[in-house]
């Protein structure tokens, strides 16, 4: 039997219909809907299905009980979010599975960071410019408090970055309900985020007067 055509160790035992080659089960539940646009025809794909949605739900209602009571998290989300809806509003053929791999990217390269390793897997992987475009608010990003005193100014950890990218992963995978091909998540990201615009203007005039 042949190898995997991405780890080139295990034995290839599934045929990928987005790769055109053969992989072990192993490499193709990592890529799986990850680094690979997986067709909705794919049959590893379908039987799959249902225990995935099923673990994004529970692993969503964790993680949102975590994240929507911290004011630093919540602030972090909404910074990783914005590049995404920019993306979007300037390329209409953006969709949920384009956010969710710019996500995953630099999900990756954060994680390569903290353990220092180069990942073999890294090698010739094609460069994600949303995914990018995180990765620099990651970096930039700082928590200002209400009320801002010099010590209130702080970063974020690694670990407080991977939770944020894993929450906002998760949210799109439940909002599409599995059609990721869809835009479901990035079309009810542009109403949140122009709403928060019209409220943060409608702030600033009730200031004035």
């Amino acid at each position: 039997m042949a190898r995997c055509s991405r780890c080139r160790q295990r034995k290839a035992k599934r045929q990928c219909p987005a790769l055109g080659s053969d992989l072990c089960p192993l490499c193709c539940g990592r890529l799986r809907e990850k680094e690979l646009h997986c067709p909705p025809g794919c049959p590893f794909l379908t039987q799959h299905k249902p225990y995935q949605e099923n673990k994004i739900i529970q692993k969503k209602r964790t993680f949102s009980e975590d994240v929507l009571q911290d004011e630093r998290l919540n602030w972090l989300i909404l910074n990783i979010e914005a590049p995404l809806r920019e993306y979007a509003g300037q390329n209409p053929a953006l969709t949920d599975k384009d956010a969710v791999l710019a996500l995953e990217y630099a999900k990756e390269k954060v994680e390569k960071n903290r353990s220092r390793l180069l990942l073999s897997r890294d090698e010739g992987r094609v460069r994600n410019e949303a995914g990018e475009a995180i990765l620099v608010i990651l970096e930039q990003c700082r928590f200002q408090r209400k009320i801002i005193m010099l010590q209130d100014v702080e970063r974020y950890t690694t670990e407080e970055k991977l939770k944020c990218l894993e929450n906002v992963i998760l949210g799109i995978k439940y909002l599409a309900h599995g059609r990721l091909a869809g835009r479901t998540y990035l079309q009810d990201l542009a109403r949140r985020l122009d709403r928060l615009k019209e409220f943060s203007e409608q702030k600033k005039i009730l200031t004035r007067t």
